[in-house]
Parts: structure tokens; sequence; C-alpha cells
């Protein structure tokens, strides 16, 4: 009996359980096995590297240059390739009422940006507004900040837009499709999280999170990150420096998390890298050590503490597994914003799978 080229190929596929190629001499390729421990793709996650008074050390830049500049190097010579930096606010300084000095800040910070190795290496910037950007002189949310961010930051938001708008079930004051919003890589969903909207600081729209979310569980993601300049859940020593100003709130969008089983938040605000499980399952990651002054209350006793400088890599397997890794390097000796000479290495690593 003489098969048909195509009869052939399902024959070895039921019999093999492995993809084969037929050629027309009936010689047959077994396609390469997928290692499931091997990255699928991966993200970094930072957040506050602006100094804490720059007048006072006598720099133009209200960011640490330094630290920043051995960071951009750092990540742009992680192999493989990460699809991803979420650079999770409080970028530069701010914090005036004076939006054209924030725009000659964060011009600044992404002058910086354009001149590192990581501008042309193929990594995603997506930037998010932490306090510092978007909080006046009274700390306070302000709309020129926010109008200010969304056009000099243009270019690393490229894939927002479906946010919520002015009003809506959240009750906003103006429209933040831009600086709350989500998108889908892969089979990952990504929500980003304006933390202090005009009008609601201290607060996400947890109404969009929810239909967000569900939405996103329905097209059949696998993974959910979400990521957001203060964390629902700050570090122990300073417990109401988060989104637990109002705890309803956060309750409220916290469970749409775990209901929707995303793996983490990550976020940054508080001057440390911490990690912890809450309530069980979720994760909230802190990455607030990119070069500001890390906090004096961070306590190495406390589980899931680190006080160096660097990055977190979040690494997803093509088994399905998600791990978070902290890579940094010890505080100069020098000064907070001096050059840094020790090696960036592991420091923290921690699966962070839905369990």
């Amino acid at each position: 009996m003489r098969l048909h080229r195509s009869a052939v190929v399902t024959l070895l596929i039921a019999a093999t359980g492995a993809i084969v190629i037929s050629c027309g001499n009936d010689k047959t390729a077994t396609a390469p096995a997928v290692d499931p421990n091997a990255v699928a793709y991966s993200f970094v996650v930072m957040g506050c590297n602006r100094l804490a008074a720059p007048e006072s050390i006598g720099v133009v830049s209200t960011a640490n240059v330094q630290e920043l500049n051995r960071t951009f190097s750092d990540i742009a010579s992680i192999t493989p390739k990460p699809s991803f930096l979420f650079f999770d606010g409080d970028l530069v300084f701010g914090y005036t009422s004076d939006s054209t000095a924030l725009d000659r800040e964060l011009k600044g910070w992404i002058a910086l940006y354009q001149a590192s190795t990581l501008a042309t290496s193929g990594v995603e910037l997506v930037t998010i507004p932490g306090n510092h950007e978007t909080d006046n002189l009274a700390k306070v949310a302000y709309a020129p900040g926010e109008r200010t961010w969304l056009r000099d930051m243009s270019a690393y938001i490229t894939r927002g837009g479906n946010g919520p708008g002015v009003g809506g079930a959240d009750a906003l004051a103006t429209d933040q499709s831009k600086l709350t919003y989500s998108f889908d890589y892969k089979d990952a969903h990504f929500v980003t999280l304006n933390t202090d909207p005009v009008g609601k600081d201290w607060h996400v729209p947890t109404n969009w999170v929810v239909t967000d979310l569900a939405a996103a569980r329905a097209r059949g993601l696998k993974h959910i990150f979400a990521i957001g300049h203060k964390p629902a859940y700050p570090y122990p020593t300073v417990p109401t420096d988060g989104l637990v100003f109002d705890p309803v709130a956060r309750d409220a969008f916290w469970n749409s998390l775990a209901s929707n089983q995303v793996e983490a938040m990550f976020a940054a605000h508080n001057h440390v890298y911490y990690r912890a499980q809450p309530t069980g399952h979720t994760w909230m990651v802190i990455a607030g050590n990119g070069g500001s002054p890390i906090d004096a209350t961070a306590d190495l006793m406390i589980a899931g503490t680190g006080t160096w400088y660097g990055y977190t890599l979040v690494t997803v397997t093509n088994g399905g597994r998600v791990f978070s890794k902290s890579y940094g390097r010890d505080v100069p000796a020098a000064g907070y914003a001096a050059a840094p000479t020790a090696a960036t290495t592991l420091r923290d690593s921690v699966e962070i799978t839905w369990k």
C-alpha cells in the first residue's frame, strides 16, 4: 500500500508523539524539544531613583545619575534580553507646583536614558508616574503635573489608551486612560497603575481594574502582573505609606488581584527592596531601591528585606513558572549619589507562580 505524504506524517506523529517533517526521500527530522525551564520572556521593574535634595549636593539632575547609568548598563547586558523595563515612578525629584520645572527635570531624565546603551538594546521602556512626578508642593496630585508627564513621556507610554476616562464608575476627575492602562504580551496581561490620580491620591481606579482583570482572564491569559508606584501593602516599618491610607478601597483592589490569580503587584515608593505575600498567593514586591536614599527604617531582620541598589528581573519559563529575582550592589560608602564600585549580583530569588 502506498501512503500519501500527509498520511506518513500523521502516522509518525501518532506513533511517536513528536512533530516530524517528511521529505520526498522519506527521511524525517524531529523538531527540537522545548525546554520547559528555559526563559520564555522576562521583564524588569525598578523605581525611586530621584535624589533626596538635589541642591544640597550641588548637582543639576534630580536623578541619581551614577546609579541610573549603572543600572541602565546592567539591564542592557542581560541575556536573554528582557522584553520590558517598567520604571515605576519617582524618576525625578519633582514635588513642584511649577510644571515647567517638572518638564525640565523629565526631559533631563529622558536625555540620560537616550544616551545609554539601554535605549538601543531592544528592551522596551515603559514609564509609570510616581507621586514626585504628579504631586505639587502641597504633595497633592495636580492636573498640570499629569499633563506634563503625558506630554514628555509619550514615547514610553505607547501601549496606553484603554484606561478609564473622566468620571465613570471610579468618579475620576481627569482622564487616566494613559496613566492607568493594560496590555497583553504573549500569554501575560500587564496592568500599569497611577496610584495618585488627581482628586484621588493614594488610590487606584478599582472598578476599572476589576473589569479589566476579568476580561483578561476570559481571554485566557495565563499570567497577570500589576505595576504601580505606591504599594498596596507598604514596607512593615512604614505601615501607612501605601494604599492603606484607605483600607476599604485597598482591600477591594487587592481582592480583585487575588480573585483573578494575579501573580504579583510590583511597586516602589518605599526606598527598599521587599517581598511578601500579604494574604497568601498574590505577592507584593517593592522594588523602590533604584537609587534614592535607602529608608532609614529598613530592617534586615524583617524577612524579604534588601538594602542594596539595583533592579528586579521577572522571568516566565516555557513551562509556566514565574520567578522574581532582585539584582543589586552595595550602596557606595562615599555616599548614596557617588559612583558605584560594587559588583551587581543576584541578591534574592523567589518563585511567584500562582499556587
